[in-house]
C-alpha cells in the first residue's frame, strides 16, 4: 500500500496565539489551544504541533472525523449489513489526539483508564470501524414494526366492530322498545275499547233496569189509582175523540170524548168528589159537573136523568145519572169533558189512562 505519510518537519520556532500575534516558544514546546483561547477561524489555516517526532495535519484530522461521522451514521441503520472502514497504518499513527481538539475534548470521557491509554500511546488504531447491527437484527426490527402495525390495525378493526355492534344493539333495543310501546298502546286501546263497551252495556243495563223499575212503579201507582178511579160508563162504543174536526161542533172541533150507549145506561163518578152543578145546559142538554179534590172538573153531558144535586159528596163508581140524548145530539151517548183547575180543556181519554184506566 502506498504511504501517504507527510514529510517530517523541523519544530517551529513560533506559533500563532489567540491574540493574533506570533510569539516565540521554547524548542520542543507546543501550544495546545482550548475553547477559551481559540476564536473562530475563517479561511484556510493549518495548525501544526510536534508529537513523537511526527507532524499531523488538519487534512488527516478531517479524514478521521469524516470516517467517524460516517461510521456513526451507518451504525444507526438497522437494515444494512455491517460495513468496515479501513485506513492505512501510516495515517492512523499520525491522527491527532481527540482530546486536544477545540470543542471535542469536553465530549470525551475523562476516566483514568482512557487518559492512561492516551498518554502511553496504547490507544487502539483507527483501522476498522464496524456496525454491530446485522441482517438478523434488521429483520427483527422490521418484524417488530410489522407486528406493531398489525396489532394496531387489529385494534382499530376491533374498535370499529365494537362500535358497529353497539350501534346494532342500540338499534335493536330501540326497535324492541318501539315494538313494545306499540304493543302496549294496542293493548291499552283494546282495553279502553273493552272498558267503553262494558261501560255502555252497564249503562244500558242500568237504564233498562231503571226503566223497568219506573214501569213497575208506574204500574203500581196506576193500580192504586185504578182502585180509586172508575170508568164513567160501561157497554159503550167510542164514536168521537178529543180534537176531532167537524162542522157539527160550534167550535169547529170536538171538545170531549163521546161514549155511545143505550139510553138509561148508568153514568158513574170517576172519582170521589163534590157535585159542583147539576141541570140543563143548552146544547149540552142535562149536564153534571163533578169537582175533584185537586180542582179538576169532569163534565157529564146529554144525560137523560140526574140522581144527584149541587153540593153533594159522591164516591168513586157511584151512579150520578143516566145516558141520554138531550141537547144537540144525533143519538144517545155520554159526552165526557175534563177541565183543569184553571179551566183549560184536556183530552179525557189520556186523562183516564193516566189514572190507570183502560178506555
Amino acid at each position: 500500500m502506498a504511504s501517504n505519510e507527510p514529510a517530517l518537519q523541523d519544530p517551529p520556532t513560533t506559533e500563532w496565539v489567540p491574540t493574533g500575534q506570533w510569539a516565540p516558544t521554547a524548542a520542543g514546546e507546543e501550544w495546545n489551544p482550548t475553547e477559551e483561547s481559540v476564536r473562530p477561524v475563517r479561511g484556510r489555516h493549518r495548525v501544526v504541533k510536534q508529537r513523537n517526532g511526527l507532524a499531523r495535519s488538519s487534512t488527516v484530522l478531517g479524514v478521521g472525523v469524516i470516517a467517524a461521522v460516517g461510521a456513526g451514521g451507518m451504525a444507526t441503520a438497522q437494515d444494512k449489513p455491517p460495513v468496515s472502514i479501513s485506513l492505512p497504518d501510516t495515517i492512523t499513527d499520525n491522527l491527532p489526539d481527540a482530546k486536544s481538539l477545540p470543542g471535542v475534548g469536553s465530549l470525551i470521557s475523562d476516566s483514568d483508564e482512557d487518559e492512561a491509554d492516551a498518554q502511553s500511546g496504547n490507544e487502539a488504531p483507527l483501522t476498522t470501524l464496524s456496525i454491530d447491527s446485522s441482517a438478523d437484527s434488521g429483520a427483527d426490527a422490521t418484524a417488530d414494526a410489522g407486528e406493531a402495525l398489525r396489532a394496531r390495525i387489529l385494534q382499530q378493526a376491533e374498535q370499529q366492530q365494537a362500535k358497529v355492534d353497539a350501534e346494532a344493539k342500540a338499534a335493536a333495543e330501540q326497535a324492541a322498545a318501539e315494538q313494545a310501546a306499540a304493543e302496549a298502546k294496542k293493548q291499552q286501546t283494546a282495553a279502553e275499547a273493552k272498558a267503553a263497551e262494558e261501560k255502555r252495556k252497564a249503562e244500558a243495563a242500568a237504564k233498562a233496569a231503571a226503566e223497568e223499575a219506573a214501569r213497575k212503579a208506574e204500574a203500581e201507582r196506576l193500580a192504586k189509582l185504578a182502585a180509586s178511579y172508575s170508568l164513567p160508563t160501561s157497554s159503550y162504543t167510542i164514536t168521537s175523540t178529543y180534537g176531532q174536526a167537524g162542522s157539527m161542533w160550534s167550535s169547529g172541533y170536538h171538545t170531549g170524548l163521546d161514549l155511545a150507549a143505550p139510553t138509561g145506561t148508568p153514568a158513574k163518578a170517576v172519582h170521589g168528589g163534590t157535585i159542583k152543578s147539576a141541570g140543563w145546559s143548552g146544547s149540552y142538554g142535562y149536564r153534571i159537573v163533578l169537582e175533584l179534590e185537586d180542582g179538576t172538573e169532569v163534565w157529564y153531558c146529554h144525560l137523560s136523568s140526574m140522581t144527584v144535586g149541587a153540593g153533594q159528596k159522591v164516591g168513586t163508581g157511584e151512579t150520578i145519572g143516566r145516558v141520554g140524548a138531550t141537547g144537540n145530539v144525533t143519538g144517545p151517548h155520554l159526552h165526557l169533558e175534563v177541565h183543569t183547575a184553571g179551566g183549560d180543556g184536556i183530552d179525557p181519554m189520556a186523562w183516564l189512562r193516566g189514572k190507570g184506566l183502560t178506555v
